[in-house]
C-alpha cells in the first residue's frame, strides 16, 4: 500500500496544522476511552520535526519511508517495520523523508 485507507482519513479526525510538530504533514487521530490516542502521519515532502516532549510515553512504528528520531542527542533511524518507544518527558525531534508513513500511539492526550 502507498497510503493509509480512506476510512482512516476522515475529515473529523484530521489533525489541525497547529497541533503538528512537523510542517505540512498529513495526520489523523483516534482517541480511546481512557484518553490515550493513536495518530497516523503521512509526510509528503522531506521535513524536520521540531524538538518537543510529552507528559506520556509515545510508541512509533514506521510503515513506509524513513523516519529519524533524535532523543537526548542520539539518532535512531526507523525504516519500514522498525519501532521505538519514547519515554515520557524525553526531548525528541527528528526528520522524515518524503513518502514516510508512521503510526504513533500516545499514552495520553496529544491532539485536541
Amino acid at each position: 500500500m502507498k497510503d493509509f485507507p480512506d476510512f482512516m482519513k476522515l475529515g473529523a479526525n484530521r489533525v489541525d496544522a497547529s497541533q503538528q510538530n512537523t510542517a505540512d504533514v498529513e495526520g489523523y487521530y483516534y482517541t480511546a476511552n481512557d484518553g490515550s490516542q493513536m495518530a497516523f502521519w503521512t509526510c509528503r515532502a522531506d521535513r524536520e520535526s521540531a524538538e518537543h516532549r510529552h507528559d506520556f510515553d509515545e510508541y512509533v512504528v514506521c510503515v513506509s519511508g524513513q523516519n529519524i528520531i533524535i532523543m537526548d542527542g542520539r539518532e535512531t533511524v526507523l525504516n519500514p517495520g522498525d519501532e521505538i518507544c519514547i519515554p515520557k518527558g524525553t526531548l525528541h525531534g527528528g526528520w522524515c523523508a518524503a513518502g514516510t508513513r508512521t503510526i504513533h500511539a500516545f499514552g495520553g492526550k496529544r491532539i485536541g
